[in-house]
């Protein structure tokens, strides 16, 4: 039994086993409800609470419209997905003994984080989602908008990887005295048992929603906690994927998140065959290809993506307040600029939703879709060698220098 609480909360979990059971679950979630895996369309509609609350009149905000603001976030599922990921994560943290506050040493970290998070949270919006909606929804949905956003990302992710690495973006390196000796870190044995409690808890709330009548809001708390769990013990970031594919060549984070699309999307294409489902299109717009360049220069400037400041966040990481913060910011100015700035009338009107299966039929769609992902693995991998070879080669050259 300690074997098996070691084996899951000891050590993180291999990335493909989380990513490709995440993906799983995508499709399975979607079978269930016919809704998506997706978070900041909930940030868009915490946002406009948060106006309210304020004493702000959102009434006419046409994307407020769009995304359906009504009700609270804890009345709809879309709220108990973001929700169940929160403590989900927060679960797992706890049980694997590893809450813990840190604020960054160097404290223009949280000005990046902020200016980072609310870029990406204004891009995420103008392209209609964030990594979740495209890699983990648009794909394996389908829609072709996925496709324009993952590579505008790739090109935001590469200029933010590049400002991010310069002298005056890290700034002077902050020294800590002591002994080089790494201390042995101290034994919280509480958290694991308020780990514990918060699960029955929760467990207790998702037994509340099905007996009262509200078996949607069950099923998203579940799989919520549930993909919570997953992107922390995976320590899944997408950021990460790609800010380390441009930076220093690893390649796993990006190649599970590939299989992953991959298997998701095996199982959508069934699922959609075996219930008659519609699959999920959002539009393809010149709007789509800015959102996603912006939510990828943004997510490496407050280096973390929504799913990785999630967990982060749940770990006690101070920064990630932070960027939860800016990317809460980001989404309501979108949803204030779409059409008192007229963002809508420039870049999405002349827009219209693309889907592979109506387009070309669920059989080639499926084709078509594991075609590219290959395209993107072949990619990936040959990036990260040719990248490891090029560093390879300046260490040795710089020992021949000295």
């Amino acid at each position: 039994m300690k074997s098996l609480y070691t084996r899951l909360f000891g050590r993180y979990w291999n990335a493909y086993t989380a990513l490709i059971a995440a993906g799983v679950l995508s499709a399975l979630y979607f079978g269930l409800t016919g809704t998506v895996w997706a978070v900041t369309g909930e940030f868009t509609r915490l946002g406009g609470h948060i106006l309210n609350f304020f004493g702000f009149d959102t009434t006419g905000w046409a994307y407020f419209d769009l995304v359906h603001l009504k009700g609270s976030s804890f009345e709809r599922s879309d709220g108990w997905i973001v929700w169940g990921m929160f403590i989900g994560a927060l679960i797992t943290v706890l049980l694997s003994n590893s809450f813990k506050i840190r604020v960054p040493k160097q404290k223009r970290r949280l000005v990046q984080g902020l200016i980072g998070g609310i870029i990406a949270g204004f891009g995420a919006r103008l392209a209609m989602g964030c990594n979740l909606a495209a890699f983990f929804t648009g794909v394996p949905q389908f829609s072709f908008h996925s496709w324009i956003f993952i590579v505008a990302t790739g090109f935001g992710t590469y200029l933010g990887a590049q400002i991010a690495k310069t002298k005056w973006w890290k700034g002077k390196p902050a020294l800590t005295k002591g002994s080089a000796v790494s201390k042995t870190r101290e034994k919280r044995v509480i958290q694991p048992y308020v780990g514990g409690v918060v699960a029955i808890a929760y467990s207790a709330l998702i037994i509340y929603f099905f007996a009262t009548g509200k078996p949607l809001l069950g099923t998203a708390a579940i799989f919520g906690a549930l993909f919570g769990i997953l992107i922390e013990r995976g320590q899944i970031c997408f950021t990460s994927a790609f800010r380390d594919l441009w930076l220093t060549g690893r390649s796993l984070m990006g190649k599970a998140i590939i299989a992953a699309m991959a298997v998701s999307s095996v199982f959508t294409i069934i699922v959609i065959a075996i219930y008659g489902m519609e699959p999920i299109t959002q539009v393809t717009s010149p709007g789509t290809f800015v959102g996603g360049f912006l939510f990828g220069l943004g997510i490496v400037l407050a280096s973390s993506c929504e799913t990785g400041m999630m967990y982060r966040l749940m770990e006690g990481q101070v920064l990630y307040l932070v960027v939860f913060a800016g990317n809460l910011i980001g989404v309501t100015l979108l949803a204030y600029a779409w059409d008192h700035l007229g963002v809508y009338n420039l870049l999405v009107a002349s827009g219209t939703k693309i889907n592979l299966v109506t387009a070309i039929g669920p059989v080639w769609a499926i084709i078509a879709t594991l075609t590219m992902l290959a395209a993107c693995w072949v990619f990936v991998d040959y990036w990260a060698k040719n990248k490891r070879y090029r560093m390879t080669v300046k260490r040795e050259e710089k020992k021949l220098v000295s």
